[in-house]
C-alpha cells in the first residue's frame, strides 16, 4: 500500500498539506521540506529541476505512489520536465502533480471583469506558467503578475506583522493594482502567502477576492482520485503522517506550527 508524498522547498507546502488532510484525512502522507536549500524562487530552472527531481525520487523510494509538488516554483520550473522526461523512465504507475494547473482551472470563475492578478515568487512569475495554463482554460482573461521576493523571508522570520513588513506587503499590492484598476480577483501563487492573507485583503478594495491554493488543490486531488480508481485503490488509508526536512528538525518543528496549525515531529533526511 502506498502513501501520498507532499514536497515543498520549505514550510509553505504545509498550508497545502493542512487542507489535504482536512479534505482527505483517511490517506497516509509523507511531507518533505527542502529547508537546507530554500528558497527556490530565485534559483535557475535547471537547479530547481534537479533539486525537485531528487526529492521526488526520494519520496518514491519511501513508497509514495503519488507526489504533490506543493510549491509553485517547483511546479513552474520542474513539473513538466519530470512528468514528460523522467517519470516514464521511473515508473508507469507513479504520478507527480503540481499546484498551478488546479488553480488555473478555476481562477477565471471568480472574476467578473476578466482581469486577475497573480502574486508569486520571482521564479514563478518568470516562468509564465500561470499565463500559459490560464490561457488554456480562460483565454479571455487578462492576467497581471507581481513578483514579491521579500514576502517569503518576511513570513519565515515572523516580520510580516511589523510596520516595515506591512509596508512591503502594501507596496507590492499597489504595484499590482497599478497594472490594472479592473482586477477583481487575486491568486496567492505561493503557498507561504495564506499566512498573510488577512493583511493582503486589508490593503485591497472590498470588491477584490483573494484566493489561496490549499483548498483548491485539496478539491482537485479528491476529484483526481475519484477519476483514477487504480491510484485510489493502491493508496493506504491509515490516516498517518510523517514529516521530514533536509535541515535541522528542531528548527523545522518550531516554525512548522505556524504554517500547519499544530505541532509536528520531524526527522532529517539528506537528498544530496
Amino acid at each position: 500500500m502506498a502513501k501520498i508524498g507532499v514536497f515543498d522547498s520549505g514550510y509553505g507546502g504545509l498550508t497545502v498539506l493542512k487542507e489535504l488532510r482536512n479534505k482527505l484525512p483517511e490517506y497516509d502522507y509523507i511531507y518533505l521540506g527542502d529547508n537546507a536549500r530554500t528558497p527556490y524562487g530565485n534559483r535557475s530552472f535547471e537547479t530547481v529541476y534537479q533539486f525537485t527531481l531528487q526529492a521526488v525520487k526520494k519520496l518514491f523510494e519511501m513508497d509514495c505512489e503519488l507526489v504533490i509538488l506543493a510549491c509553485n516554483t517547483a511546479s513552474a520550473k520542474a513539473l513538466r520536465q519530470i512528468q514528460q522526461k523522467d517519470l516514464p523512465l521511473i515508473s508507469d504507475t507513479k504520478r507527480v502533480l503540481g499546484v498551478i494547473r488546479p488553480s488555473a482551472e478555476i481562477l477565471g470563475e471568480f472574476s467578473k471583469t476578466k482581469h486577475v492578478g497573480i502574486l508569486a515568487t520571482e521564479g514563478t512569475v518568470a516562468s509564465e506558467s500561470y499565463l500559459i495554463e490560464l490561457n488554456k482554460f480562460f483565454p479571455e482573461l487578462m492576467v497581471f503578475q507581481e513578483a514579491c521576493p521579500i514576502w517569503v523571508p518576511l513570513i519565515e522570520n515572523n516580520l510580516h506583522s511589523s510596520e516595515a513588513g506591512k509596508q512591503l506587503i502594501e507596496m507590492h499590492l499597489k504595484q499590482l493594482l497599478e497594472k490594472s484598476d479592473k482586477i477583481d480577483c487575486i491568486l496567492l501563487g505561493c503557498t507561504h502567502y495564506p499566512l498573510i492573507q488577512e493583511t493582503i485583503s486589508s490593503f485591497l478594495p472590498s470588491n477584490v477576492a483573494v484566493l489561496s491554493q490549499g483548498e483548491i488543490v485539496a478539491n482537485s486531488l479528491k476529484d483526481y482520485l475519484e477519476r483514477h480508481e487504480q491510484m485510489k485503490k493502491v493508496l493506504s488509508k491509515k490516516g498517518s503522517i510523517l514529516f521530514y526536512t533536509t535541515d535541522d528538525p528542531q528548527s523545522f518543528e518550531n516554525k512548522a506550527t505556524v504554517f500547519y496549525g499544530e505541532g509536528v515531529v520531524c526527522e532529517q533526511m539528506r537528498l544530496a
